[in-house]
């Protein structure tokens, strides 16, 4: 996945029943892609036939199900068509190599489907201020639109197990179109958004989460746990766009708590230095509690919270009041940012409680 720029994430405007696009285009038009990081582009010589390096999608087209669309045809092939069938929106661009990988995946799926799903594919490159307007902010982005709604989607290149489950979500979604035409519950979309996440599909996690922000703005706990998937793949910087873009009144929200203290963490190891070389350190002089504490900080910002944990457990048995008892304000910290549901946390704050109260 390409990187964001230093700009606030903008998410997805909602799509009305009548097929028109809402929300406005999130920045001036000198930076239509609100956000987007184009790399160095590869012009097509004039007479060059369509393929990955001459300004047509990876793959090639093979009928009316597989398309290349533009704004001034997005209403047409997308909107309306998604009336009908659910339609897979390919956001990719020339000098994207995964797009490379998964557009021919996402052509030949389509294919296999025999009908029940169109897939439209968008070179950002030639058509930014769309990319802002549904707030494409890294490639290849892919939404799924049913009955004029976006309904499904993920980022970055997936594997082909995680693709055909997404293409049989959504021959399911038109299996029901009759019976459910309001589209996907979102107390549904969110409990599988949390069980993604949990059993480590952020990719997945995130597509739907985003989702969710895209049909409701002001919903916190699906911005919550967007900005987690940003942190458990180490983009700390589009979680935090995420939670400047909130309004102030927002950000002292309880869902957003553990959000704000996982992102304090993961700066707290700067210079610290390399785990291997901390772990090596302190086995030669294990009462070094200065030591011991960096190989924590570093452990928790690199994402292992548990190993961190341990360390930070391990330094207040030696000495808990060493630094004005530093490791157990770290570890409170750590708690918050984990959340206090965690069976891991509770079981780590009875070992703290007991140091405390021995």
């Amino acid at each position: 996945m390409n990187d964001f720029t230093g700009q606030k994430l903008g998410l997805g405007p909602s799509i009305g029943q009548g097929g028109s696009l809402g929300g406005s285009t999130g920045g001036s038009t000198g930076s239509a892609t609100g956000g987007l990081q184009a790399g160095p582009q590869e012009q097509a010589p004039g007479n060059a036939a369509p393929g990955p390096m001459s300004g047509s999608a990876p793959g090639s087209n093979s009928g009316p199900l597989i398309v290349d669309a533009t704004i001034e045809t997005f209403e047409s092939e997308v909107l309306a068509a998604s009336m009908t069938m659910p339609v897979i929106v390919d956001f990719w661009a020339p000098w994207c190599g995964p797009c490379k990988q998964l557009t021919p995946m996402l052509e030949a799926a389509v294919t296999k489907a025999a009908g029940a799903v169109k897939l439209v594919k968008i070179d950002i490159d030639k058509n930014q201020m769309l990319a802002s307007q549904l707030r494409v902010q890294s490639v290849p982005t892919v939404y799924a639109f049913f009955q004029g709604q976006p309904v499904d989607g993920f980022m970055g290149a997936v594997p082909q197990s995680e693709l055909d489950a997404f293409i049989d979500r959504l021959k399911a979604l038109e299996g029901g179109a009759a019976s459910t035409p309001q589209g996907p519950d979102p107390v549904q979309i969110m409990a599988a958004a949390d069980a993604a996440f949990e059993q480590g599909d952020v990719t997945n996690a995130a597509g739907l989460y985003s989702q969710l922000a895209q049909n409701d703005p002001e919903n916190l706990l699906a911005l919550a746990g967007l900005a987690r998937c940003f942190l458990a793949m180490g983009e700390v910087e589009q979680a935090k766009n995420i939670l400047a873009s909130l309004p102030e009144d927002k950000q002292s929200d309880n869902a957003l708590t553990p959000i704000f203290a996982a992102i304090e963490l993961s700066g707290d190891s700067a210079g610290a230095g390399e785990i291997g070389d901390l772990t090596a350190k302190l086995e030669a002089a294990p009462d070094d509690n200065e030591t011991r504490f960096a190989l924590a900080e570093t452990l928790i910002s690199s994402g292992d919270m548990q190993a961190g944990t341990e360390q930070l457990l391990v330094l207040m048995e030696r000495d808990l009041e060493w630094e004005e008892r530093r490791a157990h304000a770290k570890l409170l910290k750590v708690f918050e940012a984990m959340g206090p549901t965690d069976p891991f946390v509770k079981s780590a704050r009875r070992r703290m409680s007991s140091l405390l109260f021995s």
